[in-house]
């Protein structure tokens, strides 16, 4: 029952139609009682600036940020969080009395899977990311964060690999990057413990692409199947189709297949935390709406 006491949270976006947080957001609501309602907002980039003021206006608590406005969003706010300003980006914002707040729950999305059912150390290993756009900061600054001492970026277009590379110069993350052309990648495969795709090859409806052919996955590093050791992680930040093609041929190859669903998850989890102020989240509701949702069962 939504009433003229209820407290508004939401997503803005442009499109922001297909978006799955009212889902999850609402389904965690209803399962702690709380007089909330989460919801989409559509914000053209051209009414950012009076939109986020009208937000403040009608008593919104607080409300993620999706494409095109997670850079745009940033000279709007009054303050905001170290790690965001490390990626550059902003995708939860929170009113504190009479400010906007933000910062960016993706890295604690990123991780979680890799720090709960397949930890490990990661102090010996090397991660390849595929990509380097706004998603891939966020997977860069998450695998600095476990500690790899070898993060290496693949891109197709070589002056704005150097543009992501020279963005990091001053954060004691780009001690650790490196930046190749996607012609490289055959020298990094078999290195690769963590192969993450940040690119949107192989999302719905395109659903028969991968970023990588079968032949290149090939020579992942030998996983447990064979020799014992821990296998290669593939991780897809794509949640449609479920697996992807990506995630589908490296598990052919021995590796262990994570999709984005749960770091969509995780990444909502960690802001309904910083909205709500409490720890209890109802994760496995959130997650289970979202493969209703998507029919997944």
């Amino acid at each position: 029952m939504i009433t003229g006491k209820t407290k508004l949270l939401g997503v803005i976006g442009h499109p922001v139609e297909h978006s799955l947080s009212p889902v999850m957001h609402n389904a965690a609501l209803g399962q702690l009682g709380l007089d909330y309602v989460y919801l989409p907002f559509p914000i053209a980039p051209d009414n950012l600036e009076v939109a986020i003021a009208g937000l403040a206006s009608i008593g919104v608590v607080g409300f993620s940020v999706t494409i095109p406005h997670k850079q745009a969003i940033i000279p709007l706010l009054d303050e905001i969080s170290p790690v965001a300003q490390a990626i550059g980006a902003v995708n939860t914002v929170t009113r504190r009395g009479n400010q906007w707040v933000g910062t960016n729950t993706d890295i604690e999305g990123f991780i979680s899977p890799l720090q709960t059912t397949y930890q490990q150390d990661w102090s010996q290993k090397v991660a390849v990311i595929l990509g380097n756009g706004g998603a891939a900061r966020a997977v860069v600054a998450g695998c600095h964060q476990l500690g790899f001492p070898e993060i290496h970026v693949v891109g197709r277009n070589v002056q704005r690999l150097e543009e992501f590379r020279h963005s990091w110069e001053n954060s004691t993350i780009g001690e650790n990057l490196q930046v190749h052309s996607w012609d490289h990648l055959a020298k990094l495969i078999p290195q690769a413990n963590l192969l993450v795709n940040t690119t949107p090859i192989g999302m719905y409806p395109k659903i028969d692409e991968s970023p990588l052919s079968t032949q290149e996955l090939v020579n992942l590093p030998a996983g447990a199947l064979t020799s014992g050791l821990s296998q290669t992680i593939a991780y897809d930040l794509i949640y449609i189709p479920q697996p992807t093609q990506f995630l589908h041929k490296a598990h052919q190859q021995g590796a262990i297949a994570i999709d984005g669903l749960e770091m969509l998850v995780q990444q909502g989890v960690a802001a309904l935390k910083i909205w709500l102020q409490q720890d209890n989240i109802p994760v496995d509701v959130m997650r289970q709406a979202l493969k209703n949702q998507l029919g997944l069962g």
